[in-house]
Parts: C-alpha cells; structure tokens; sequence
C-alpha cells in the first residue's frame, strides 16, 4: 500500500476573509478533512506542499498521511476534491475524506492506454483511438487502491468499443459503475474507422454506423 505524507495545521480562524488573509500573507491554503467517526476538522496547508504534491498523478488517487501539527499519529485520508482559480496557478481549497482499513471507498483511479502505437485497429486498419474515459471510478478497500489501471490497446480493431466491463481490474477492485446495471457499462475507448475502411466485424465502416 503506496502512500504520500502532507503536512498541515488545525486552523481556527475561518471565513472568506480567513482563506483570503491566508492566500496573501501566509502563502497557505484552506482544506478540511472530515469523515470516519470524528468531526470535520479544518485545516491549513502550505501552497507550495500541495501545488508540488499535484505534480505525481498518484496524489489525486491515493492514500495520504495527513500530518496535522507534527504530531506523531497522522490521519489516512484520500483527496475528494481540490478547487482551482479559474485564471491562475493557484489552488484555492482542498477536501479530504478520512478512510479506514476495513471499509471499502470508492476513488476515480487515472486509465492507462498502453500499445496504442501498435494498435491492431491503428496500424493495420487505418482507424484511429478515441478516448471517452480517463478516469475510471473504482470500489475497493483503501489498502487494493491501484496507482493506475492499464488498458491494452494492441489487439483492438477498428469499429471496436471497449467498455468498463472489458477492462481487467486487479483482484479486489471492482468498477462503481457496474454496481448500478449493465446500462451503466459505459465506452472508455474505441478506434474509429476510417470512412469507408473496415469495421471490425467485416463491414464497412459506413455499414457499421447502421442502416435507415
């Protein structure tokens, strides 16, 4: 189980004018960290820790020790959410949920296409890779999260989708998705035809979008 450590600070002091005040003078930002069976807490973070921290595409999906005043027991938490300002650099907010070794959670894990350069479908087919997922929402316990999941793409054809259901998850992760109904089993990638090039099936790619 890989983990990231971030330091913060309790923080008393809130409001608009608080988070502002902080933004400016301290260069911190304001989070909070709530869940499990203790009450939110609120919380401030160095700007330059967590602006680093999103830098590794594993913070926005694994589990972090939060380390709240230096002190020696750490909260494991998961980041829920991180609010960006609309034309700057700069990170306003942070949400963490805390997390328990026995309960499941769910977590937006990134996808992986891997051997799309040799994508049968690509390569020998003319088609090309269109992409409708890069995250895949995933239920498991917080010690089974994935770094990322890896989706194959060398024996893809043209015309082909692949769906959730085809995507191979590691033992003790399963999609949220396809918890709700095989209407939820969603396209996270396919190759496109080329126009009047060869679906995977044999037709032509303009069979294949179906006939009127």
């Amino acid at each position: 189980m890989s983990t990231i450590t971030l330091n913060a600070e309790a923080r008393t002091d809130k409001g608009k004018g608080a988070s502002r005040r902080l933004r400016r003078i301290a260069e911190k930002i304001p989070a909070i960290v709530y869940g499990g069976n203790k009450p939110p807490q609120s919380l401030t973070l160095m700007h330059k820790d967590i602006i680093k921290a999103t830098e590794d595409e594993a913070f926005f999906s694994q589990l972090i020790n939060l380390n709240i005043d230096g002190k020696n027991s750490e909260e494991l938490v998961v980041l829920k959410d991180l609010q960006r300002h609309p034309a700057k650099a700069i990170i306003m907010h942070a949400d963490f949920l805390r997390v328990s070794d026995d309960k499941p959670i769910s977590q937006r894990i990134p996808l992986h296409f891997i051997n799309e350069a040799n994508c049968y479908g690509v390569k020998m087919q003319g088609g090309r890779i269109s992409h409708s997922m890069k995250l895949l929402e995933v239920t498991c316990l917080p010690s089974k999260l994935p770094k990322y999941i890896e989706v194959d793409m060398q024996d893809i054809k043209s015309g082909q989708i692949v769906h959730i259901s085809d995507i191979e998850l590691p033992e003790g992760v399963t999609a949220t998705a396809l918890q709700q109904g095989a209407d939820h089993d969603l396209p996270a990638v396919s190759v496109i035809a080329p126009k009047g090039g060869q679906a995977a099936d044999g037709e032509s790619a303009g069979d294949a979008d179906g006939d009127s």
